[in-house]
């Protein structure tokens, strides 16, 4: 509502009533709120903390303003009740009583010291509240109730706005820091029985990086509340901000990392002995496996002529010692050193076994062969006694003659295969020849 000028219309009785139960309806809510926040958790906590940073400067500026609040607050009521007490006075009040009334109402005429004693600034804030400095004092300014009630509000806000945020951030986050240092706590305990310490383990470090962030957190909580809020102020949108949780969050997601790490390596206390006589027992498949394939070599060697065989491969040296490695961490307690360790013998091991199969494999490659024209021989033998040709001379000639290659030694698996595919060949042509006429087809290649 604008603010009448001195020679403006005067209000009407009716008006003039409506205008005080308005002002008289906010004086109320004025008067509440500033006993509530007078009463607020926050503010009491506020005033008994050891404050630093924006937290500092924001309540510095927010008590000068709860201070400035009342003393306007008493202005205010001092206008209302005289322009009450002059209402009262008759029913119907004379024209000049009217305009009196609304110069009292509308009027700037409430009197307020100026922000040269009061330390404010131009727009009616304490310095360092929003104020400007530098500006010419002045001894005292004229006000209507509805500026002045404006100015209040205006004041209330901003000093609500530290006293709510600190309440909020104080409620929310040294209860959980608190909670998370007991996990810490228990997470370090049981680190510390696993062998999990500082400068043996990259994890106890972690948790001593944690509990000094968490100690440190704490403090400028406690200190510096405001500087902990994330968001929009309470009074410009409700439930618009909140306390950030950003550094509380990224702790707790490093202990939780630590306390999967622990628990990972308490596991390997508990399984340990299973998992040392699995290596053990793979590791000991792998030496067999690679000292068949060394007597193979040597058998092939004395057994097959002119065959190229792969070297054979001595016992993994390493992996004993880590092993042996293993079991002195073990007897020693030493889990955290132990983890790593049996995750890698483990993977190694099986690596170690199927490598020494493949060697096997290739060493009696010669024999398999060997072993394989021998079977074709025989099938073809049988194939030629069935169809009444055993007593063929050329093929009994081919039999011997591929026979003595590949049950002599050393055998020249070339010249061997060789023979069996002459015999086969020889074996189609007797089957494909006309039968009575005793003669041989020539110039015919096929299977039997």
């Amino acid at each position: 509502m604008a603010v009448a000028e001195p020679t403006g219309p005067a209000l009407t009785r009716e008006e003039v009533d409506r205008a005080l139960a308005r002002l008289g309806a906010e004086h109320e809510a004025v008067e509440s709120s500033l006993l509530a926040l007078q009463e607020h958790a926050g503010r009491r906590l506020l005033e008994g903390a050891e404050l630093t940073g924006e937290t500092r400067s924001r309540w510095a500026a927010a008590e000068a303003l709860i201070g400035q609040l009342w003393a306007y607050f008493d202005a205010y009521t001092a206008a209302l009740t005289a322009a009450r007490e002059l209402r009262a006075r008759r029913r119907w009040p004379t024209q000049g009583e009217l305009s009196e009334l609304t110069e009292l109402l509308r009027g700037s005429g409430v009197t307020l010291p100026g922000h040269g004693t009061a330390a404010l600034g131009t727009a009616g804030l304490p310095v360092g509240a929003g104020g400007t400095e530098g500006l010419p004092a002045r001894l005292s300014e004229q006000l209507s109730l509805q500026e002045l009630l404006d100015r209040m509000n205006g004041w209330y806000a901003r000093a609500l706005d530290v006293v709510v945020i600190a309440d909020a951030v104080w409620s929310a986050l040294p209860a959980r820091i608190d909670l998370l240092a007991a996990e810490l706590g228990r997470t370090r305990s049981l680190a510390h029985s696993v062998g999990v310490r500082p400068g043996e383990h990259p994890s106890g470090d972690d948790l001593e990086q944690i509990t000094r962030e968490l100690a440190a957190l704490r403090e400028e909580v406690i200190s510096d509340p405001v500087a902990f809020w994330a968001g929009s102020s309470p009074s410009s949108a409700p439930g618009g901000g909140r306390p950030d949780t950003t550094r509380y969050d990224r702790a707790a997601r490093a202990l939780e990392d630590v306390r999967r790490e622990v628990e990972a390596v308490l596991d390997v206390r508990q399984d340990a002995e299973r998992r040392l006589m699995r290596v053990r027992d793979v590791l000991s498949r792998a030496d067999r496996t690679l000292n068949e394939a060394r007597q193979a070599r040597v058998e092939v060697l004395s057994k097959i002529a002119a065959s190229v065989v792969p070297a054979v491969s001595g016992p993994p040296t390493a992996l004993y010692e880590q092993l042996s490695a293993a079991a002195e961490h073990r007897r020693h307690a030493r889990w955290h050193r132990l983890s790593p360790l049996l995750d890698g013998l483990e993977q190694r091991s099986e690596e170690e076994l199927l490598r020494a199969r493949e060697s096997l494999t290739a060493v009696t490659a010669p024999l398999a062969v060997r072993a394989e024209l021998r079977g074709r021989l025989d099938a073809y033998k049988a194939k030629t006694a069935r169809h009444g040709l055993a007593e063929d001379s050329l093929l009994t000639e081919r039999y011997d003659a591929a026979r003595r290659m590949l049950w002599s030694a050393p055998c020249d698996l070339v010249a061997a295969e060789q023979a069996v595919l002459r015999y086969q060949q020889a074996l189609a042509e007797a089957l494909s020849a006309p039968q009575g006429t005793g003669e041989r087809p020539t110039g015919r290649r096929g299977e039997a």
